[in-house]
């Protein structure tokens, strides 16, 4: 039996279009087979060559490779020293992650309400929440960083969130999951702050499936790094098992087991590769939504800023609710109904049971992440997308639009 729209006749699409798929081409794929018929899967050669390629991109000293992003977080705030009692400055807009790795280290995540324009966290309010501490409050004295998030790949105002962070003795570690392209003011986001994480997510514009790179240009940091991924051995696998002949290792840290493999690199590698090329058809797509819903009342689409370089990793619409008989919620289940999928990006940390529950936040805390976290929608943006495709999304938000608009 043929599918029906939520509204009643044919759904715009006959296909489910899945959000974020992965564009994996036959380059990853070869990459992949030829990893897996040399008979070394785990770190090895393949790590160390998408390591030396990623630094080469972003123009820093080090890059090491991890398991996610989220890894990548929990070390640099072990690099900073974060622990018990500890105070950590981030956003409230942003995936679970990022707060829960200060919650791992027996800190206390201090959100900051973000920009309404760009939901990326507002260095204004950063400003007014120290001026609202004297410099011996133990609240002050505990601050320990401050966590950026460069939500949808647009970055942070790193200037001036730099220049608080010197003034008040705070490392900055850069939470770029969606940033990898991005620049800011001719800098390119990992390399600003003390320490930057990146995601490969299978979402992500650089995909591996699941990993993710921290980016210094410490040199003691990155030796740590290192030994901090893998269990705090002294020396990795393939220093170990290869051909250089056996070596044995020592335990410096209770390290973890947070290591890439090189199945992953392999894509990784080649993913790279293309990064600029699908940056182009990325900013492309971008465009002709935006010029397709610039003129629909209903909806609220991104702002475009001068001196920085967006990575368009999400494209994400607001919903002027004012205009709608319906919430964000309906809407997605109406855009899911015409076999277009959606995202969304991201649900209001504060508002989430465990953060309500155990700081006592509450709606109003920080209206701006509310009212985004209430009205965003992301739709897809994939490069593995054709301009059908991209017109089958606009189709089906027009077509829910007019059921819905008041």
């Amino acid at each position: 039996m043929e599918k029906l729209a939520l509204f009643g006749g044919k759904p715009v699409r006959k296909k489910f279009l899945v959000f974020g798929a992965p564009d994996i081409r036959e380059k990853e794929i070869e990459e992949v087979v030829k990893t897996l018929k040399s008979g070394w899967l785990s770190t090895g050669p393949r790590v160390a060559r998408f390591e030396e390629d990623f630094k080469n991109y972003i123009g820093c000293k080090y890059a090491i490779t991890l398991n996610s992003c989220t890894a990548g977080l929990h070390l640099a705030l072990e690099i900073a020293r974060i622990g018990k009692g500890d105070k950590v400055i981030t956003s409230p807009l942003t995936f679970a992650s990022t707060a829960n790795v200060i919650i791992h280290q027996g800190a206390t995540p201090v959100f900051i309400d973000v920009e309404k324009e760009t939901g990326n966290i507002d260095p204004n309010k950063i400003q007014d929440y120290l001026k609202l501490r004297t410099p011996n409050s133990e609240l002050r004295t505990r601050l320990k960083a401050i966590i950026p998030v460069h939500l949808y790949g647009r970055p942070c105002r790193m200037d001036e969130i730099m220049k608080i962070a010197k003034e008040n003795s705070l490392f900055v570690i850069e939470d770029a999951a969606h940033a990898v392209e991005a620049r800011y003011k001719n800098k390119k986001i990992g390399n600003i702050g003390h320490l930057t994480a990146f995601s490969f997510y299978a979402t992500k514009n650089v995909v591996t499936g699941e990993g993710g790179m921290l980016t210094t240009n410490n040199d003691e940091w990155a030796k740590k790094l290192r030994v901090l991924r893998l269990h705090g051995l002294s020396k990795d696998a393939w220093k170990r098992y290869s051909q250089e002949g056996f070596t044995p290792y020592d335990i410096l840290y209770p390290g973890y087991k947070y290591n890439m493999m090189d199945i992953q690199a392999a894509l990784g590698i080649h993913q790279l590769k293309r990064v600029e090329e699908n940056l182009k058809m990325r900013e492309k797509y971008f465009r002709l939504y935006n010029q397709a819903f610039a003129k629909i009342p209903e909806i609220e689409t991104p702002i475009e800023e001068k001196n920085i370089r967006h990575a368009r990793h999400l494209y994400t619409i607001l919903l002027k609710l004012e205009r709608l008989k319906c919430d964000r919620n309906q809407f997605a289940v109406a855009l899911q109904a015409e076999n277009i999928g959606i995202g969304i990006h991201f649900l209001a940390l504060h508002l989430s049971s465990y953060y309500k529950k155990r700081f006592g936040y509450k709606r109003g805390d920080f209206p701006n992440a509310e009212y985004i976290s209430d009205r965003t929608i992301s739709l897809s943006l994939s490069t593995k997308l054709t301009e059908e495709d991209i017109n089958d999304v606009m189709d089906a938000v027009r077509k829910v639009i007019r059921h819905y608009k008041r």
